[in-house]
Order: C-alpha cells, then sequence, then structure tokens
C-alpha cells in the first residue's frame, strides 16, 4: 500500500511516500499551492493521503477529493501524534510518521466540514475577533482619559451619540498636537479606527443576519430561552452535522469541557475541563450560560443544586450548565425539534 504522509507548512511542505510492502520510502519537498499539490499527487498516485489539521487543511483536503484521492486528516494534538524523549524532530520525520501511523491505524480521522461551512464558521470567528478588537479599542480610549483626570460617561454611554460627542471634543489631529497634547492625537487616532471597526461589525452582522434568516438551525436553537442568535450561530457553526457525534459525551469532549483524568493504580482523581476544542465555542456557552440563569427556570434550577448556595462552586456550576446547554443544542438539531421546556427537565438522552 502507498501512503502519502503530507507535513503541511505555510509556506513550503514535506511529503513522505511509504510503500508498506517494499518498507520503502521516498520524500518530496514542494511549495504549498495547488498546482504543485496537484503535480506531487500525479505523480506519486497514492492510495491513501494523510495530511495534519492545520490552516491549509480545507483547500488541501478538498484537493485530494476532487482528484480521487482517498484523504485521512489527522489531529496534531493527539495522544499517538506526540513527540516524547526524542533528539531529532523535522519535518521529514513528521511526514514519515503520518505514513506509519496510518499504516498502523493509529490515527482517528478528524472531521472536515464542507467548504461552505468553512466558510460560515470563518465568518463567525471573524465577528468574534471585531467584538474584541472593539472592546480592545474603547478601553484605549477609556485609558487615555484615566491618564489625564478627565471623566467620562460609564458603561454604555460613552458610546452613544451623546457620549462620542462628548469625547470627540478633545479629539484633534495628530499633526496640530504640541508635546502636551499628544494624547487628543491619540484619541483622534482611536476613535476613527472604532468607526472603522463598528462599519465592519455592522457589515459582517448584516450578512449573518441574512443567513440566519434562511437557516433552521439556528432558527431551532432560538427557540431555547436565554439563547440568541449569535450564540445559536456559533453553535450551528461548530456542530455543523450533528450526526458526526454519536454521544452526549463525544459533543461535549469536542468543545473541551469534560474534565481531564488523572488515573494511577487505585487513585482515579478527576480535574478540570480539558479545554480542547474550539474556544469561541466554550466562550459562546459560558455567555449563554449566564444569560440563561434570568430567562430559563431549567438553567436556574441545575446551577443552583450543582451550586448548592457555595460561592466556591459557582463557576463550576456555570460549566456545567454551558456544557449541558451544549448537549441539549446537538439533541435538538439531531431531532430537528423545537426547545420543549417541560421536557428539559425529564430528558435523559441528553444527561
Amino acid at each position: 500500500m502507498k501512503i502519502l504522509g503530507i507535513d503541511l507548512g505555510k509556506y513550503k511542505s514535506v511529503a513522505c511516500l511509504l510503500n508498506t510492502e517494499a518498507n520503502s520510502t521516498l520524500f518530496f519537498t514542494f511549495y504549498t499551492r495547488p498546482d504543485e499539490f496537484k503535480k506531487l499527487l500525479s505523480q506519486t498516485q497514492p492510495e491513501l493521503v494523510v495530511i495534519e489539521a492545520c490552516a491549509v487543511t480545507g483547500w488541501s483536503h478538498d484537493l485530494c477529493v476532487e482528484q480521487g484521492f482517498k484523504v485521512l486528516v489527522a489531529n496534531p494534538s493527539q495522544e499517538a501524534w506526540n513527540w516524547k524523549h526524542v533528539k531529532r524532530k523535522t519535518d521529514k520525520d513528521d511526514a514519515l510518521k503520518l505514513a506509519k501511523l496510518a499504516a498502523l491505524g493509529q490515527i482517528v480521522p478528524v472531521y472536515v466540514p464542507s467548504p461552505e461551512s468553512r466558510q460560515y464558521r470563518q465568518l463567525v470567528k471573524y465577528r468574534k475577533r471585531l467584538v474584541g478588537q472593539v472592546t480592545r479599542t474603547q478601553n484605549q480610549i477609556r485609558a487615555l482619559f484615566v491618564h489625564q483626570g478627565i471623566a467620562i460617561p460609564s458603561g454604555n454611554k460613552a458610546w452613544t451619540a451623546a457620549g462620542l460627542s462628548q469625547l470627540g471634543e478633545y479629539r484633534k489631529p495628530l499633526a496640530q498636537c504640541d508635546h502636551l497634547m499628544l494624547w487628543q492625537g491619540q484619541l483622534d487616532l482611536a476613535l476613527t479606527a472604532l468607526d472603522r471597526l463598528w462599519e465592519e461589525l455592522h457589515q459582517v452582522d448584516t450578512q449573518l443576519t441574512q443567513l440566519a434568516k434562511s437557516d433552521e438551525r439556528v432558527q431551532l436553537l432560538e427557540s431555547i430561552p436565554g439563547v440568541g442568535r449569535r450564540t445559536a450561530e456559533v453553535v450551528v457553526a461548530f456542530i455543523d452535522d450533528p450526526k458526526r457525534f454519536k454521544s452526549a459525551r463525544q459533543v461535549s469532549a469536542y468543545a473541551g469541557m469534560v474534565p481531564r483524568q488523572h488515573q494511577s493504580g487505585e487513585t482515579d482523581r478527576m480535574g478540570k475541563i480539558t479545554r480542547r476544542g474550539p474556544r469561541v465555542l466554550r466562550a459562546a456557552l459560558v455567555e449563554a450560560a449566564w444569560a440563561m440563569l434570568r430567562y430559563n427556570s431549567w438553567a436556574l434550577a441545575l446551577y443552583n443544586r450543582i451550586c448548592g448556595g457555595q460561592k466556591t462552586r459557582k463557576k463550576q456550576a456555570i460549566i456545567a450548565v454551558a456544557r449541558k446547554l451544549l448537549v441539549r443544542c446537538w439533541v435538538l438539531l439531531r431531532k430537528q425539534e423545537k426547545w420543549d421546556g417541560a421536557k428539559a427537565y425529564i430528558s435523559k438522552a441528553a444527561a
């Protein structure tokens, strides 16, 4: 069997062609471009292509499928892939190890979403980054006024029309500022950047809103009290096909919301959550869990039961609510059903 293991890089990649029958290897170095990739596949004609999950996995996977080659995507954080106690680690070693692990059947394949789903996921993640940039810019503007001892409106009042008008009274082009007024030039640049970020965020929100109107999955999740459109978009983007998960534990593990296990002999201790998975998904679920305490009686009852009135257990309780929320979202998507508060208390399928 001819297995082509490829260590993908941003600019250059290294491939190893392993012939399991002759126990021989051939190495290739090529530029990470579609035309070079296609040329390598045509030259080697492998029976199986093995690549690792990275930034360029999407189009690489699609190209292999388009050319009719069987492709396997490996998770580089998988235990079998970890390098331990080695004196040398090169790109050739990585490519060879990929091919050998595939030959031994030691690679658990990674799910690769469709091109449309990947584009949707990237847009959702881009919106999250824009929101973070807006928050950082707002904090920078507040810091400028704090350093000057000038009071500005607190909270969201600073970013209303009246608040921005008050802030704008201090802005001045940087080129017109003397040594004592340089902060006003920084304020002018920061406010300009904030306007640009708000415009970009508005465009992204408009597009996501249009997509949500035609996506039944988002509408299903919006039926959950306390879950808004933005949370529903994140969950839909990352779960994608709910049938790829066979159990509630699998979908929880995908989001990194299951506890670490430390077992040795008679000792079996459960630690903090693994956090292996999409950070954007975990953050959205935790934010939604806090909101659900005000709007969803099921979430509040679950939170109070786990918290038990102890302040030290608040974080554990909210993580548990977020995990249960993810599982119930998965069940709703799998069954194509809307939220039913009565079933939430008695459902054991999503426990």
